[in-house]
């Protein structure tokens, strides 16, 4: 195999098991089902994912996240609010999977594993950061750390929340979104209104200078 062609396998793969593993879990043998049906031989599961069901699950975490970022290319979200565009970011990226809640639960709790806790979080962190960057985000200081740090947990927040809501077009979960994304907007404006006001206040303060000793034949600067 290629590599292109392995990543076009492991693709298939994944979306095939995704009706498996509700009754299968993230298993090898949900995705030896999905091999079955999509017409790839038994072993075809241990060659396209050798470290076994984690990196099965860390792949399906990637493709998200490159449909994520191709739905959101077909939205016109240059008339939106920063806020806004984040919220849809996390709306697109939970939609499409909204058939397969369970699979998405499933691979949350393959996440918790305390062997795989360095993956949910480089997985978690990357998604939040095409998030940002889909919102126009273009960011280099510590702010940049400072935002993806706070929707990263407003996203996780969400996801559990969407996992158990039975309103009708996840509404609630979407209310619940944007009440967590107006806290850390209001968070972000005290946080640069302080800020601001110790910069003044560092700009109001006298020249230490001007408090030293003046030295005999020498005029202080101003």
């Amino acid at each position: 195999m290629t590599e292109t062609t392995l990543d076009d396998v492991r693709d298939r793969l994944i979306i095939a098991a995704l009706d498996h593993i509700p009754f299968d879990g993230w298993s090898m043998k949900a995705l030896r089902h999905a091999a079955e049906d999509v017409g790839l031989d038994a072993n075809a599961p241990e060659r396209a994912f050798p470290h076994g069901v984690s990196s099965a699950v860390d792949h399906f975490t990637a493709l998200a996240d490159r449909l994520m970022v191709a739905d959101l290319a077909e939205r016109n979200l240059d008339n939106l609010a920063p806020q806004a565009r984040i919220e849809e970011a996390v709306r697109v990226r939970l939609d499409r999977w909204a058939p397969h809640q369970e699979a998405v639960r499933r691979a949350l709790t393959v996440y918790t594993l305390p062997q795989n806790l360095g993956s949910a979080a480089r997985a978690t962190w990357h998604t939040v950061d095409l998030i940002w960057k889909a919102a126009g985000d273009r960011s280099t200081d510590l702010n940049w750390y400072t935002k993806r740090a706070s929707l990263a947990a407003v996203y996780s927040a969400t996801m559990l929340y969407w996992l158990d809501d039975q309103s009708e077009g996840s509404e609630a979960t979407w209310d619940f979104l944007r009440r967590r994304m107006d806290d850390v907007v209001a968070s972000i404006k005290m946080r640069r209104t302080a800020q601001a006001r110790v910069m003044k206040a560092v700009e109001n303060l006298p020249n230490p200078l001007n408090l030293l000793p003046r030295q005999p034949g020498r005029k202080r600067r101003a």
